[in-house]
């Protein structure tokens, strides 16, 4: 085997190699991405919950300080 065919199949390994890790990179970031997303959703759909739950209580006690007057 000549130097030149071995360093051709060591740079060949290498990007090949190369080509695995950025791929295994990519798909852990997208999972990242998509991990945060969803724990903002969570976020955003409690916090809406509790406004709408503090807006019904508030209506309840205006309709009963209205039916008391």
């Amino acid at each position: 085997m000549t130097p030149e065919l071995l360093d051709t199949l060591i740079r060949a390994h290498q990007h090949a190699a190369a080509l695995r890790q950025a791929e295994s990179d990519r798909h852990q970031a997208i999972n990242d991405f998509w991990r945060g997303a969803d724990a903002v959703w969570v976020r955003v759909q409690q916090s809406a919950s509790e406004r709408l739950s503090r807006s019904a209580r508030r209506l309840q006690a205006r309709l009963d300080r209205r039916a008391a007057a």
